[in-house]
């Protein structure tokens, strides 16, 4: 027999998967569970603790593996609470394989059930005082090998693990407390802690996760009360909470009442007549933890004790129902002001927002109104005054003499006084022409205040430069790998300014010498690569979705992918419909949400599709039906980009106008930082002092040759590099070169700029108001819908939106005049800039 259930296994665990059906269904027919079974309730301890057994077991685990077998084995009605026996032996891999069935069935529909009558089974089998006593004991045992120690410790835990989170404890908050509370009884948490001490990796993501729900669960007990933790331990604690619930609750007297009760039950100081507490506690057990329909997920301790029935006979079931109802009203009604004051508080904070804004705009437009105004009353007094002039120098008889009016009458009126109202202003008039042009020779803008170099570099004809005195190095030195100036490229540049013969009396040449000889020594460099192993495991729930029969004419991801927004926003089609007729004046729709509702916006195929089945529309699927309602709504997709824009539009300001402020001060910045002048004229000395030949003699260099100083390394220490060796003599010679950003404070904020991107958004939010003006002018034409409330609202806008944009753009003009000047003072080609720009962010030259 024993060799026979041997071929059994193995034939069972190895044989190929057809010949493996073929022997399960054989197995069946033939009743061998039965006959394993029999076998595991009748075998002595010797062969319990003998490879047989852990044969048979893992025979039965094997057939559990097929869906045919395992449905066989849960309809046994013993099959469960004899596999549970096994527990018993000392044998390890026994014990481990039981476990792994177990844990196995609890996430079977209808296992979990028979997993805790197995336990209880098994506490009566084995004389147990609880029905995880065992397991406690087995956690907290220590054995022999580590190995299986450790494999036996780990299948208790994710066995234990499975009991407390599947089948009822999946979603029952008080399932899975009154479970956990059953081992910390027990003793469980401080084992788990000792559990630490084998520092294996996979024993703590057990470990851990038993921990984790644990908390969550606390967690959420706690919030019913408003607390953050709970102490379970404390008595004092529970009786508080308790009380502080139901003090002002009719469920007080009661209490009250079953405190007095419970003070009067028997009192022995040996410890006797605990049955009756426990009666009490599982009656509580039960209450809590059975359903509406009677049944309980756990072992009913009390047999027809169902709480519902008893619940009936106190109270009368339709006073009740009508008092749910009532209160489910209340609650709704509650729930409903909250979302419509919610609603209110973001309404009358966008409208203040607008508010201020509106009033900003207005003050600018008064303010420059005033000032235009002014300009328009000089342009007409300087224009009458020559006029007379003219009159005055003319002959008398001279036919075509002018007169003032004549002079003055194409000019515009001056534009009346702005009132103080939300009405915008009238146009402004044109600028008046600019002043007379500088006389010839003045000194160019960026020379402007800054002093003339001690030495002119340049003849009076601007063709020759002075030839350079530049003191030699004893041996060859390393090079500085930058980009020469022609000398015909220095004149009007930094360079021109530049006297690097200056530096040469501080720096100490020498040591400069040393650090950067060109002799080198060769250092090897090793590397140790190293690897690392990921090992995880999920435990995986599977949901079951049940379909309707819908009418459905929408892509299936696409109008999945509609639904989820739908169920996002958590409004109706007729709220949303209302909110894009009128502009979301309540702040219904999120700026994301916008953003994801023109991904579906209904085609044109989609509309043919949808009036089709229009006489259908209850029958439609929820994707369906909103498409369909949305396409009747005029302009719906133009509608929808222009309140999308309308609320991007103060964000997209206020990121782009800081970058062009930056730009601004950045390059003026650039433009009168003397550190900055003196940085380049060391680096200028080092370099004709390092290079030869046609490198060497330098009047300038680009500015981009700046990033490759750290490429010159030291010969002495390749650590060290020409970057580290300037930082070394600004420390010693020029302090105030090491606090250049105290005059370059806008330009790594400059840096982070791409200005082919700016200049990119500016255009597009200017596109993107003239849209909305094309679908405003649209809207003006058409017959309003009731409700509709485009007009007024992105007349407002526009008003605003166009002022506020023209101060970007002409701030963007002045940005792209002023950045011209630090890119021909350094000798930079902007146009070669602006295609590099394309590709890096502005400043990194």
């Amino acid at each position: 027999m024993k060799m026979y259930l041997v071929y059994i296994s193995k034939y069972v665990r190895c044989s190929n998967l057809k010949e493996y059906i073929q022997f399960v269904t054989r197995f069946i027919e033939l009743d061998g569970l039965s006959c394993l079974l029999n076998f595991l309730k009748s075998m002595d301890y010797e062969t319990s603790e003998s490879r047989i057994h852990t044969s048979v077991i893992g025979c039965i685990k094997a057939l559990m593996n097929n869906s045919q077998g395992r449905a066989h084995v849960l309809a046994h009605p013993e099959s469960i609470n004899i596999i549970s026996q096994s527990l018993r032996t000392e044998n390890i891999k026994t014990k481990i394989a039981v476990l792994e069935i177990l844990g196995a069935v609890c996430l079977v529909p209808d296992g979990h059930k028979k997993v805790l009558q197995a336990m209880l089974h098994y506490q009566v089998y084995a004389a147990e005082r609880t029905r995880f006593q065992t397991l406690l004991n087995e956690l907290d045992r220590s054995m022999g090998r580590y190995r299986d120690e450790v494999n036996l410790k780990t299948a208790i835990m994710s066995f234990i693990n499975a009991v407390l989170n599947a089948g009822a404890g999946e979603d029952n908050l008080e399932f899975r407390l009154h479970l956990r509370y059953e081992f910390l009884m027990l003793g469980i948490q401080p084992v788990i802690d000792k559990l630490r001490g084998h520092e294996n990796s996979t024993l703590d993501r057990h470990l851990d996760f038993f921990e984790m729900v644990r908390n969550e669960d606390d967690l959420e007990l706690a919030k019913r009360f408003d607390l953050i933790h709970i102490d379970t331990k404390s008595a004092s604690q529970m009786f508080e909470l308790i009380k502080k619930r139901l003090k002002h609750t009719d469920a007080y007297p009661y209490l009250l009442s079953i405190l007095q009760h419970c003070l009067q039950m028997p009192y022995k100081r040996s410890g006797g007549n605990f049955q009756q507490w426990q009666l009490l506690d599982r009656i509580l057990q039960q209450m809590v933890l059975q359903d509406e329909r009677g049944d309980d997920p756990d072992i009913a301790p009390l047999e027809n004790f169902n709480v519902k029935n008893i619940i009936k006979m106190l109270v009368n079931e339709n006073e009740v129902k009508q008092w749910r109802d009532q209160a489910e009203k209340f609650r709704k009604d509650h729930a409903e002001l909250m979302s419509r004051l919610e609603k209110k508080e973001r309404e009358c904070e966008t409208k203040t927002q607008e508010k201020d804004e509106m009033m900003k705009t207005l003050n600018k437009m008064k303010d420059k109104l005033q000032k235009e105004s002014l300009e328009l009353r000089q342009t007409r007094d300087q224009m009458n005054d020559l006029v007379a002039q003219l009159n005055e120098f003319s002959p008398a008889n001279y036919p075509l003499a002018l007169s003032s009016s004549h002079m003055t009458e194409n000019l515009p009126p001056l534009p009346p006084p702005l009132p103080f109202s939300s009405c915008p202003p009238p146009p402004a008039p044109p600028p008046p022409p600019g002043g007379p042009p500088p006389p010839p020779g003045a000194p160019p803008f960026f020379s402007m205040g800054m002093p003339s170099p001690s030495t002119a570099t340049f003849s009076s004809s601007g063709t020759s430069l002075k030839k350079k005195s530049i003191p030699q190095p004893s041996h060859p030195l390393k090079s500085f790998n930058w980009a020469k100036l022609s000398e015909e490229r220095i004149h009007g540049t930094i360079w021109n300014e530049i006297d690097d013969l200056k530096a040469f009396k501080v720096l100490d040449l020498e040591d400069f010498e040393k650090m950067f000889s060109a002799y080198q020594r060769h250092q090897d460099l090793l590397t140790n690569p190293s690897s690392c192993k990921q090992m995880g495991s999920t435990e995986d729930l599977y949901l079951s979705t049940r379909k309707v029969k819908e009418l459905s004419v929408i892509d299936g991801r696409r109008a999945q992918n509609c639904v989820i927004l739908l169920s996002k926003l958590k409004l109706s089609n007729e709220e949303i419909r209302q909110a894009i007729l009128k502009m979301d004046e309540q702040e219904d729709l999120a700026k994301d949400m916008l953003e994801q509702l023109l991904k579906f916006v209904p085609e044109k195929s989609d509309t043919d599709l949808l009036e089709e089945h229009k006489h259908e529309i209850e029958r439609m699927a929820r994707a369906d039906r909103f498409l369909f309602e949305m396409s009747r709504i005029d302009h719906y997709q133009q509608r929808l980009q222009a309140l999308f824009f309308k609320k991007k539009f103060p964000e997209r300001l206020a990121e782009a106008k800081p970058k062009v402020e930056a730009i601004l001060l950045a390059s003026k910045e650039l433009i009168r930082s003397k550190r900055l002048r003196q940085l380049l004229e060391v680096v200028l000395a080092f370099g004709n002092y390092m290079n030869k030949g046609q490198r060497g003699s330098a009047y300038g260099f680009k500015v981009s040759s700046l990033n490759k100083i750290a490429d010159t390394k030291s010969s002495i220490d390749r650590n060290i590099t020409l970057l580290h060796y300037l930082i070394m003599i600004f420390e010693k010679n020029y302090p105030d070169i090491l606090d250049i950003q105290s005059e370059l404070q806008h330009l790594p904020e400059a840096a982070k700029v791409n200005l082919v991107e700016l200049e990119k958004e500016v255009n597009n939010i200017k596109t993107g108001l003239k849209a909305v003006e094309a679908e405003l002018d649209y809207q003006k034409r058409r017959v309003w819908e009731s409700g509709d409330r485009f007009v007024p609202v992105m007349s407002d806008f526009i008003t605003v939106a166009s002022f506020s944009f023209s101060e970007l753009e002409d701030l963007l003009n002045e940005a792209r005049d002023k950045v011209r000047i630090p890119f021909e003072v350094f000798e930079v080609s902007l146009a070669q800039s602006k295609q590099s720009l394309k590709k890096r962010p502005f400043g990194n030259e």
